[in-house]
C-alpha cells in the first residue's frame, strides 16, 4: 500500500515509525516548516521530520496547502492509496481528501464523537474521564466529524497527566492505524457515521484555561492541574505575584475557600464544596519549582492567607 504521511508533533512519531516498520510504502512525509525555538530562536525541525530523516523517507514542509498547485501535482504523481494524517496542524483541502482510493485516514486521541478538536487528551483529563482512547476515521470537511473506522479504549489512571497519557495513546494508536489500513485494503472494515448529538468539543488551550478557580471542588482542580501540564499549567496569584501549582492532590483538611494552611511540612488550600487540596509542588514567580516544605520555610504563609483574585 502506497502512503503519504502528514504529521508534526511527537504524538505522530510512533505511527510513522510503526507504518515504516510494517513495510508500508511511505512515498512522502509532509510536516510543518522548521520553527524557531529556545532563547537563541534557532530553527528546529518537527519531531516527525527528525524521525522521517532517520528512516530515510523524503520530507516536504509546505507553508500552505490549499492553493499549492506544485504539491497537488506531486501528490497526484505519487498515486497514494491512502493519506495518513496524525496531528499535522493543517486543514486538509477538499482536493486532497478526494485524491486517494481509501481517503485521508486520521488518528485522533479520543473516542469520537467525544472531544473533537485540538486538545482531546487535556480536556478528557480535565473533565475527570476515567476512560479515553484512540479513533481512526476518514477525514471529511468538518472538524473531526468523519466516519469512524476503528477505536480502542484506554483507562486513565488517577495520577495520569497529559504528559504521561499522550505517549500511551500514541503507542496504541500506531498499532490501530496499521490494523485500519490492512482492513481497508482487505475490505473487512465498515465505516460508521458519528452521532453528532453525542459530540463534545476539546478546543485549543488558552493561557487563561490554566487559571485556578477555587470555587471548583478540589477534585476538579486536581484534574485540571494534571491536564494542563506542561502548558498552560495551573496558576493563581499570591501577594500580587503569579504562583504556579505543579503537583497537588485532594485532601481532607478543613480550610476556608481560597485560604492557605501550613501544617508542618504540608500545605493546603481551601476549595469549593467544602473541599481542600494539598499542594505538593509549586513555583512562585521568578523562582524554580520547589516542594511545599521549602515554600513554607521561605514564604511563611499565615493560616487563611488568600490566594487568587
Amino acid at each position: 500500500m502506497n502512503l503519504v504521511f502528514c504529521g508534526t508533533p511527537q504524538f505522530a512519531v510512533p505511527t510513522l515509525e510503526t507504518l515504516a516498520n510494517a513495510e508500508f510504502n511511505i512515498r512522502l512525509v509532509l510536516t510543518q516548516p522548521d520553527r524557531p525555538k529556545g532563547r537563541g530562536l534557532e530553527l528546529v525541525a518537527s519531531p516527525v521530520k527528525q524521525s522521517a530523516e532517520k528512516l530515510g523517507l523524503p520530507v516536504q514542509q509546505p507553508e500552505k496547502i490549499k492553493t499549492n498547485e506544485q504539491l497537488r501535482t506531486q501528490l497526484e504523481s505519487l498515486a497514494a492509496d491512502a493519506i495518513v494524517v496524525v496531528g499535522y496542524g493543517r486543514i486538509i483541502p477538499a482536493w486532497m481528501l478526494e485524491m486517494p482510493k481509501y481517503g485521508n485516514i486520521n488518528l485522533h486521541a479520543s473516542l469520537l464523537p467525544k472531544y473533537r478538536g485540538a486538545a482531546p487528551i487535556q480536556w478528557a483529563i480535565a473533565s475527570g474521564e476515567k476512560t479515553t482512547g484512540v479513533t481512526t476515521m476518514r477525514i471529511d470537511e468538518g472538524l473531526d466529524t468523519g466516519d469512524i473506522l476503528l477505536q480502542q479504549e484506554l483507562g486513565i489512571f488517577d495520577d495520569d497527566t497529559s504528559e504521561t497519557l499522550a505517549p500511551k495513546l500514541a503507542a496504541i494508536g500506531a498499532e490501530l492505524m496499521v490494523t485500519t489500513l490492512r482492513e481497508l485494503q482487505s475490505e473487512t472494515i465498515t465505516p460508521r457515521p458519528q452521532d453528532n448529538e453525542q459530540a463534545t468539543l476539546a478546543p485549543i488551550l488558552k493561557k487563561e484555561d490554566g487559571r485556578i478557580d477555587f470555587s471548583r471542588t478540589a477534585q476538579e482542580i486536581y484534574n485540571r492541574v494534571r491536564a494542563f501540564q506542561p502548558w498552560p499549567g495551573a496558576f493563581t496569584t499570591l501577594r500580587g505575584k503569579m504562583l504556579n501549582i505543579t503537583a497537588a492532590k485532594p485532601a481532607a483538611e478543613k480550610v476556608a475557600e481560597r485560604g492557605l494552611l501550613a501544617k508542618g511540612p504540608q500545605l493546603f488550600v481551601g476549595c469549593g464544596g467544602d473541599s481542600s487540596l494539598e499542594i505538593l509542588e509549586l513555583q512562585p514567580e521568578g523562582k524554580k519549582r520547589m516542594p511545599a516544605r521549602d515554600f513554607i520555610h521561605g514564604y511563611r504563609p499565615h493560616d487563611g492567607e488568600p490566594v487568587g483574585p
